[in-house]
Parts: structure tokens; sequence; C-alpha cells
């Protein structure tokens, strides 16, 4: 019988190929992603939330580098993303940043919740600020009124 580990491992095989279809198959169809650019429910969205990415960062990768071996539900993982911008990448405005060309190393956690071998609910936290700021984006001061 497939642990929660193997299904986590089996998600990032899965993401480091780009392979969609193989990333939904961890995921049960009512699954629920919770990551900073968003809530995703159900395969449709997962996908395009991972669609993305893989777009924005054709060379998109994920690294695990801790794994939190005393508990098997949620399983929590510690990452590094890496990855090329080289593709329009979506920000939290509506807009389109068109490739930088920027390489970007980013730090992310998730934990995910596993029920009958499939996940149901991944939380996904990264620092959305780091990821601009690499991009070359900065904060702006809005203007009120």
């Amino acid at each position: 019988m497939a642990t929660f580990w193997d299904l986590k491992h089996r998600l990032a095989d899965a993401i480091n190929a780009h392979d969609v279809p193989g990333i939904l198959f961890c995921y049960s169809p009512g699954a629920v992603y919770v990551a900073p650019p968003g809530v995703a429910e159900g395969h449709e969205q997962i996908a395009w939330l991972y669609e993305q990415f893989f777009t924005g960062f054709p060379d998109f990768h994920v690294t695990a580098w801790f794994e939190l071996g005393d508990c098997d539900n949620p399983a929590v993982t510690e990452w590094t993303y890496t990855g090329t911008h080289t593709g329009p990448f979506l920000l939290p405005d509506g807009s389109e940043a068109e490739g930088t060309g920027r390489h970007i190393t980013l730090r992310a956690t998730c934990s995910t919740f596993v029920e009958d071998s499939k996940i149901v609910t991944h939380r996904e936290y990264f620092d959305q600020l780091e990821l601009y700021s690499q991009l070359g984006f900065g904060l702006t001061k809005l203007e009120y009124g």
C-alpha cells in the first residue's frame, strides 16, 4: 500500500515533468489547493494554477530539502522552487508579465492532507514579494481617494 509520502513524491515528480494529468492523479476530484496566488477547488482550477507556473517558467522545478518525518498526515515538506521567467505570468492585478529572462529561487513549504490515497487539501506557502522582487518588480504606493 502506498504511503502519504509515496503520493507526495509522485506529485513532485509530476510537477517536475510538467505532467498536469499526473499532477491531477494525485488529487481527489474535489481537492482544494491553497497558495499565495489564490484558492483552487477541483481538478480544473488546480490544473490552471500549475499551468500558470509552467507557462511563465518553462523550466520550473521543485526540490524537496526537508520532510517532516514524524508525521504522515499532513505530509509537511520544505521546497526550493527554481525556474527562468521566459513566458507570460499572471500578476495579482490580473495583468500578465511578459518573460523577463530572470531566474528565480524561492523557498516554500506545504502541508498536504490525504484521504483514500488522494490529496484532499494542499496548502502551499511562499513569499510572493520574494518572487516578484526576483522578477524585477517592486512595491508601489497605493493612492487612496
